[in-house]
C-alpha cells in the first residue's frame, strides 16, 4: 500500500528543495446520474485498492437538542443492511486481507476500505449496500447510543482535560454549527428516537450528498463499471439544507477556568479565531504555527521548553475547517509554575512575531515541515483515496492534492507577520486554563468572563 521506493523519495527530495510534487496524481472525475461524484486514480505499484465515502455531513449540520447524530452514524453505518448482517461488514473486510474504518467530524463523516485489488467489488458492495438499506432500528439505535455515549465517558468525560476542550469550543464560537463538540451530549443522545434517525439518514447518507474515492490498482472503465452496478440505482433525495456557518466578530477576550480532578497539571489553552481553510491566510496560518510551536527548534520550545524552563510541552496548530477556524496554542506548567506567567510567555513570544520578520531559515523550515507532513500522508492508496475525498466534501476541489504544496510555497516573510497581527490580538482570543483540582467536582470556574 506504500508508494513506490523511487516516486517517492523524487517526492520528498523535490518538496524540500522548495518544489511541489514530483508526480501529480491523476484524476479522473465522473459524476452518476443520481449526483455521485465518483473519483478515480490508478496507482498500479501495488495490487491493493482504497475506496472512500465522505458525506457531506458532520456536526455542523445537526441542531440544537440534536447533537451527536452525525456520530451516532458513524457507529449506526457498521450494523448491517439488506444484505450485510450485523458486524458482518468488519468480517467480510478483515477476512479478505483488509483494513477499515470511519470517522466524523464537525464538517464531514467518512468511510473507507483497503483491499487486495481483487477484492474491489467487495467494497463497493459492501458501500452501496449500506447507503442504499441501512438497518435503522430501534435496537441498533439503543445499542449504539450506548457505544457512543460509553465512547464519551471514556474520552471526554473521565479524562484529563476531556472537558476543557468541549468548554473552549462552545466559549469560542458563537454560531451553533461549530459551538457544540462532535460527539453530542447526553441528553441529546438520550432524545434520539427511531424517526429522527431515519429522517436524518435520507437526508444527508444519499449519493447525491456523497463522493465516492478509488485508488489503487485496477482499470478505470473496470472500476466505473463495477461502480454504476452497485451505486447507479441508488434513488437521488433532496439536497440537504444548507448550513449557516457566519461567526460575528468577536469583540473581547472570552476567558474561563475548568477544575479538573483528573489533571495532574494545569494547562493553558489559548484559541483565535481565523479563517476557513484553503485560502492564502490560512496557509500562512499554517506556516505561523509551525514556526511557533511545531518540533523542538520552535519558538515556544526554544523559549519556555528549553531556556526558561516554565513548561514540560508547548505547541500551536492551525485548525482547517470549512467555516471559521482556529489557532491554538497550548503549554503545561511545570509544577510550581504560575499559569499567568506561562500566559504572559506566550504572548511575548506572540508580539515577537507580530514586530519582527521572521528569519529566512525559520520560513523555509516552515515550509520544509507543512511540506514533509503533506507526502508522508499521502504515501498509502487509503490516505490519498481518503484526502481527496475530504478535499472534494470541503472545498469542490479534488485536484487540491496536486496543487496544496504551491500554495505553502507562496507564503512570504510578509504574510506571516501580517497574519500575526490580523488573528492573533487580545479581542479573538478564547483563553481556558484549565485547573488540578485534588478533591470535589468538576465544572467552569466562578469567573467565565464571556464577553461579547
Amino acid at each position: 500500500m506504500r508508494l513506490h521506493t523511487k516516486f517517492l523519495a523524487a517526492i520528498v527530495l523535490l518538496a524540500l528543495a522548495g518544489g511541489a510534487l514530483a508526480q501529480k496524481v491523476d484524476l479522473k472525475d465522473t459524476r452518476l446520474a443520481n449526483g455521485l461524484r465518483v473519483i478515480t486514480v490508478e496507482d498500479h505499484n501495488a495490487p491493493v485498492i482504497a475506496v472512500n465515502v465522505t458525506y457531506n455531513v458532520g456536526s455542523r449540520d445537526e441542531r440544537q437538542g440534536r447533537t451527536g447524530f452525525a456520530h451516532l452514524f458513524e457507529h449506526m453505518m457498521f450494523q448491517g443492511s439488506e444484505n450485510v448482517g450485523k458486524s458482518e461488514h468488519f468480517m467480510l473486510v478483515y477476512n479478505n486481507g483488509g483494513t477499515m474504518n470511519g470517522t466524523t467530524n464537525e464538517d464531514r463523516t467518512n468511510y473507507f476500505e483497503a483491499l487486495p485489488a481483487n477484492q474491489i467489488e467487495l467494497a463497493l458492495f459492501l458501500e452501496a449496500d449500506r447507503m442504499r438499506s441501512l438497518a435503522v432500528t430501534q435496537d441498533n439505535l439503543d445499542n449504539q447510543r450506548n457505544a457512543v455515549q460509553e465512547e464519551r465517558r471514556i474520552g471526554l468525560d473521565n479524562a484529563a482535560y476531556g472537558k476543557s476542550g468541549e468548554i473552549q469550543q462552545e466559549l469560542m464560537y458563537d454560531n451553533f454549527a461549530y459551538k457544540h463538540s462532535t460527539i453530542g451530549s447526553m441528553t441529546d443522545l438520550n432524545a434520539a428516537s427511531v424517526a429522527d434517525v431515519q429522517a436524518f439518514f435520507k437526508t444527508y447518507y444519499a449519493p447525491n450528498n456523497a463522493v465516492l474515492t478509488l485508488v489503487g490498482d485496477f482499470k478505470t472503465p473496470d472500476a466505473l463499471a463495477i461502480v454504476k452496478k452497485y451505486f447507479g440505482n441508488i434513488p437521488r433525495q433532496a439536497d440537504p439544507p444548507p448550513v449557516d456557518m457566519t461567526e460575528p466578530e468577536q469583540k473581547a477576550e472570552r476567558r474561563t477556568s475548568v477544575d479538573d480532578v483528573l489533571a495532574r497539571l494545569a494547562r493553558v489553552a489559548i484559541a483565535y479565531k481565523t479563517v476557513p481553510g484553503n485560502t492564502a491566510d490560512f496557509y500562512a496560518l499554517q506556516v505561523l504555527a509551525n514556526i511557533l510551536g511545531s518540533g523542538s527548534s520552535s519558538r515556544l520550545n526554544q523559549k519556555l521548553v528549553r531556556e526558561k524552563e516554565m513548561v514540560t510541552t508547548a505547541g500551536s496548530f492551525a485548525q482547517e475547517t470549512r467555516g471559521v477556524g482556529g489557532f491554538y496554542v497550548t503549554a503545561t506548567p511545570r509544577p510550581g509554575m504560575k499559569t499567568e506567567a506561562v500566559e504572559a510567555a506566550v504572548y511575548d513570544e506572540i508580539a515577537r512575531l507580530q514586530k519582527e520578520p521572521i528569519a529566512d531559515w525559520e520560513l523555509q523550515k516552515a515550509k520544509n515541515g507543512a511540506r514533509r507532513n503533506f507526502i508522508n500522508g499521502l504515501q498509502s492508496s487509503l490516505a490519498r483515496a481518503n484526502t481527496i475525498g475530504i478535499y472534494a466534501v470541503y472545498f469542490g476541489d479534488p485536484n487540491l492534492i496536486n496543487t496544496r504544496i504551491d500554495k505553502v510555497n507562496a507564503v512570504t516573510k510578509e504574510d506571516v507577520q501580517r497574519v500575526a497581527n490580523k488573528y492573533l490580538v487580545q479581542t479573538n482570543r478564547t483563553v481556558v486554563i484549565t485547573v488540578p483540582k485534588a478533591s470535589g467536582g468538576r465544572g467552569m470556574g466562578s469567573n467565565p468572563g464571556m464577553q461579547q
